[in-house]
């Protein structure tokens, strides 16, 4: 970015604050691009816009919480699609694919309404509403099956590409492999330049898909389809879009920014797709986060965090569940017969922010276009997430997951270690033994009193789900020993406070533990001693090498080994390095999975038919006699109290703030 166009820039967005602030787009004063307002007769400005990982929210709303959420939907990000239009010279509108999965709205078309010919996705109509110029599709397209998709993709009014997708087996060139889709498309547009006359150009779109696809849905497409390694495609078929005339290329790569180096059938590959000659620009996605940005991306080699490029070029990655519209404004100029970017911007349009408190306010308003185009579909989901879709043995409830063995806690293990198997079932790490990790999200705490899973024995519908996994986290694994599983464990026993050997009534509860960071790992037997000290303190530093509070720890029965490799399931934020728990971060990561842990919870229901919550008793506190301690929950607690296995606890009236008090009998 030159300098001046650096300073007309930051005066721009300025101007672009306010004007968010006012709301109604069309109404409101709006200030030109700096490119839109200096190009010169033979120069241009164009503006790409990108939505990427919408995942079917339209509306404003969690389908799982059966409340309106200001921070997702389509319909938010749409009401600035005219504003940010309106700055520009000339512009088009994108989409980096996972439109069609990711919410009870999608899972209600697709399992219960289902698609016959002639019939529209809602996701599909809402984006038809909006005008999109072209997509392509991401690895959440194919979860429910190929002819599915094609009828979504029937009544779209724009085109799909994708360049590394064939019917069968790979051909010995890329150029000769069977396609799904056109790898490109190159739509001629007619654009104002800066006299104000009107001229064509070409714009190339090339659109890429993970090959890991093939791992995720192997049910679906074993068989049916292959995967080529994404930048071996666009080496292959960026030349042919130069030689048909394409003036400028734009990759849609539903794909990440991964620096660790070039492999062979990269799931991330977007920084290394930039560096191939050809590609002006590229728009990516999949890992749900936002480019450019102060936090996601920096120290990554050849990735410009703050300027947004990639190897040089021109990149956006716009969120996720419609919270950004990433846009990328090229100042073109003609060169000859055609055109060349001389300079170029990118930046990322968020549709909420947080204020000094951390709340939430919403930034826009829906557009009501969207949102009356598929209002009987989002009415019909409502109904749906309101019905049973499996049923409970047992009641769910998370009144005592700080002091023993949970089935709210044991139910998200078992869809986690249902799920992680599946996944795992071929290649290296199929032989090794799988654990599970999961926290308890509603304990009380600040929460309140009421601040507690419980969900009766009977029906469970989706919307429940959220009482069992409150957060949009993403199913992640990691390769650890038996040494690291153990201290994993010795920080989650930081949950708890020292209790000396004859103590009575002393509190059990360290106030300044978060309960989602009390980890239970299933798979394992163990015991927590009290009477010693926290091995960790809230940062993962070691308080006492000596102190050992997990104790008696076996796997299949015996001692676990230290030298033993486990691979333990869990959340993003957990395998990320969240919590700063000892030695668990990205770099032990082995799989990262397409879905959330809520889905995988839902699939799970849905898959059992009826679920048996009983914790498994695979831990416990050890026996300290002559010790007491205290702790608080909610007063629903008083009809659970007798339910507890190998853990005797006593009423012990009413705590603060309408919570009830019990006494743990060590």
């Amino acid at each position: 970015m030159s300098l001046f166009t650096k300073d007309l820039f930051e005066n721009h967005a300025v101007s672009r604050r306010s004007l968010l602030g006012g709301i109604a787009a069309t109404s409101a004063l709006v200030m030109l691009h700096p490119f839109a307002a200096r190009a010169a007769a033979n120069q241009a400005h164009l503006r790409l816009m990108e939505t990427t990982d919408i995942h079917v929210h339209v509306f404003p709303y969690d389908y799982y919480a059966d409340k309106p959420n200001d921070t997702l939907g389509l319909a938010r990000t749409a009401s600035i699609i005219d504003s940010i239009r309106a700055e520009a010279g000339n512009s088009m509108l994108i989409d980096n694919g996972d439109f069609l999965q990711g919410n009870p709205l999608g899972d209600y078309i697709a399992y219960e309404r289902g698609m016959k010919e002639g019939d529209k996705h809602p996701v599909i109509t809402a984006m038809n509403v909006l005008g999109y110029d072209v997509g392509t599709l991401g690895n959440h397209e194919f979860n429910y099956g190929l002819d599915f998709l094609f009828k979504v993709l029937a009544g779209s009014g724009f085109p799909h590409v994708c360049a590394n997708l064939t019917k069968g087996q790979l051909a010995s060139s890329a150029k000769d492999d069977d396609l799904f889709f056109k790898p490109y498309v190159i739509i001629e547009k007619q654009i104002r330049d800066g006299s104000g006359q009107s001229t064509p150009i070409k714009v190339g779109f090339i659109g890429f898909v993970p090959p890991q696809i093939m791992t995720w849905d192997s049910k679906n497409l074993e068989g049916k389809a292959q995967t080529r390694d994404i930048v071996d495609a666009a080496k292959a078929w960026v030349p042919v879009m130069k030689e048909e005339g394409a003036d400028i290329v734009i990759a849609l790569s539903h794909s990440g920014i991964d620096g660790s180096g070039q492999s062979d059938r990269m799931e991330n590959a977007s920084l290394y797709l930039a560096g191939i000659e050809g590609i002006d620009a590229i728009f990516t996605g999949h890992q749900h986060l936002v480019f450019p940005g102060p936090k996601d991306f920096e120290g990554i080699a050849g990735a410009d965090a703050k300027k947004g490029t990639l190897m040089g070029k021109p990149a956006v990655m716009a969120g996720f569940w419609g919270s950004h519209m990433g846009l990328i404004d090229l100042l073109i100029e003609k060169d000859g017969s055609g055109w060349k970017i001389v300079d170029s911007t990118s930046q990322v349009r968020p549709i909420y922010h947080r204020d000094e408190n951390r709340k939430i306010v919403a930034d826009v308003k829906d557009k009501p276009e969207v949102t009356a185009a598929i209002k009987p579909e989002h009415e019909a989901t409502l109904a749906y997430i309101r019905r049973p879709v499996g049923k409970t043995s047992a009641p769910l409830y998370s009144y005592f997951a700080l002091v023993a063995d949970d089935p709210s806690v044991q139910i998200v293990s078992n869809a986690q270690t249902w799920y992680i198997k599946d996944m795992l079932k071929e290649g290296e790490y199929k032989d090794l033994p799988v654990l599970s990790a999961a926290a308890p999200f509603k304990a009380g705490g600040r929460g309140g009193a009421d601040y507690f899973t419980d969900v009766p024995t009977g029906d469970i519908a989706i919307k429940n789900v959220a009482d069992l996994y409150l957060y949009p986290n993403t199913v992640q694994a990691v390769l650890i020993s038996g040494a690291q599983v153990k201290n994993w464990l010795e920080m989650s026993a930081g949950m708890f406070n020292q209790v000396k050997p004859g103590s009575k009534d002393v509190p059990l509860l360290n106030a300044g533990f978060p309960s989602y960071n009390f980890d239970v790992i299933d798979g394992v037997t163990y015991q927590i001693d009290l009477s010693q000290p926290s091995r960790f303190d809230k940062d993962g530093k070691v308080l006492d090498e000596n102190a050992h509070r997990i104790v008696d720890l076996k796997f299949d029965g015996k001692p676990i080994d230290p030298a033993q490799k486990f691979v333990v399931v869990t959340n993003n934020y957990r395998a990320g390095g969240g919590g700063k728990f000892p030695e668990i971060a990205s770099d032990k990561v082995i799989f990262v999975a397409p879905d959330t842990n809520r889905d995988v919870v839902v699939r799970y229901i849905i898959d059992q038919g009826t679920i048996n919550p009983s914790a498994d008793d695979n831990w416990s506190f050890k026996a300290q006699p002559g010790s007491t301690a205290l702790f608080e929950t909610g007063p629903k607690a008083r009809q659970f109290a007798g339910s507890l296995k190998g853990t005797k606890i006593e009423d012990a009236g009413d705590g603060e703030n309408g919570f009830a008090k019990f006494r743990l009998v060590l």
